[in-house]
């Protein structure tokens, strides 16, 4: 069965850095759109950052450009979140996503999901 397995969160200070690591199997992981995505409490599951296939095309939030790189080893069914000049604001449950087709930025459009990791920033 398909599994999405993130790691890598943690308690860090502001201006530290993370990087974050997701575990694909049960699927083609070189054929699915990479996603990541986070959720803070009482806010809704919003988008982070995506990578396609290949790799060779991204797309970040404009919380994340500039800050946050992600990037994937198909070889190793893993993709990684570098989270780099934190903020107390990026504090949140962080999941990775599977989707078939295009980069995406809806929740709604990835089929397949991680259990997530917490990140927490503190000031």
């Amino acid at each position: 069965q398909v599994q999405l397995v993130e790691s890598g969160g943690g308690l860090v200070q502001a201006g530290g850095s993370l990087r974050l690591s997701c575990a694909a199997s049960g699927y083609t992981f070189s054929r699915y759109t990479m996603g990541w995505f986070r959720q803070a409490p009482g806010k809704e599951r919003e988008f982070v950052a995506a990578i396609s296939q290949s790799g060779g095309g991204t797309r970040y939030s404009d919380s994340a450009k500039g800050r946050f790189t992600i990037f994937r080893d198909n070889a190793k069914n893993t993709v990684y979140l570098q989270m780099n000049s934190l903020k107390p604001e990026d504090t949140a449950v962080y999941y990775c996503a599977a989707r078939d087709g295009s980069i995406g930025t809806r929740p709604i459009s990835y089929e397949y999901w991680g259990q997530g990791t917490q990140v927490t920033i503190s000031s």
